[in-house]
């Protein structure tokens, strides 16, 4: 199985009654652009977990989904495209800079909701909730510093999410899953680990052992 494909499909499907097409391509360039390590490790631990990973790709697109919403309110956060140099230039310049900010607000929203709706139903739907709380007192302390620090807390806060939706999957009550996932958290651009980081032997030893899982870790020939 690649767990990365089966993520970013699930995702796209998620979204994929957004109209206009021209704005559901541009979420799912976005999607596609990032990290599917979010997804990946849900899946990662629902098989830890001892349950089928395919059957429950629904949750991990819900973890990709709520981290690529966050990670776009983010962005704008720290560059707002409506100040500074988005007011340079010429008029249409300026226009078609704040249109385009417009857009990826409303897609940030599309992709935290869409996130929620397939999470609703499952054990994991408070965690996700904690999820977005933290991200909004985290980004208020943030704006409110003069030089604020790289902001990694959603990225461990969604790995954290992964590790409980995925156990969940398996009926398994995760022990400590906040612990692995600040571990997990580099201090590259991305904040995330490589894809393949996740399938190190020792990374997957320490997955099974958070889950509290009776499955095994898998490897790259599953």
């Amino acid at each position: 199985m690649d767990e990365a494909a089966a993520v970013r499909r699930a995702a796209r499907e998620a979204v994929d009654d957004v109209d206009p097409d021209s704005f559901r391509d541009d979420i799912d360039a976005f999607v596609t652009d990032g990290s599917p390590v979010p997804g990946v490790l849900t899946l990662l631990a629902a098989a830890a977990a001892d349950a089928d990973p395919a059957a429950h790709t629904e949750r991990a697109a819900a973890v990709q989904l709520i981290y690529d919403g966050l990670r776009l309110t983010r962005r704008l956060a720290d560059d707002p495209p409506w100040t500074g140099a988005a007011n340079a230039g010429t008029p249409d310049e300026r226009d078609s800079t704040r249109e385009q900010a417009d857009i990826d607000i409303l897609a940030a929203d599309v992709l935290v909701a869409r996130g929620f709706s397939l999470m609703a139903d499952t054990e994991a739907a408070t965690d996700a909730v904690g999820v977005v709380q933290s991200f909004g007192r985290t980004q208020t302390k943030r704006q409110a510093a003069n030089d604020p620090p790289v902001d990694r807390e959603l990225e461990a806060d969604v790995l954290e999410l992964a590790l409980v939706a995925g156990a969940t999957a398996g009926g398994a009550t995760p022990r400590d899953p906040g612990t692995l996932a600040r571990e997990l958290v580099t201090d590259a651009d991305a904040g995330l680990p490589t894809t393949e980081a996740l399938f190190d032997p020792a990374a997957s030893e320490r997955i099974a052992a958070v889950t509290g899982g009776a499955g095994r870790p898998l490897n790259r020939n599953d």
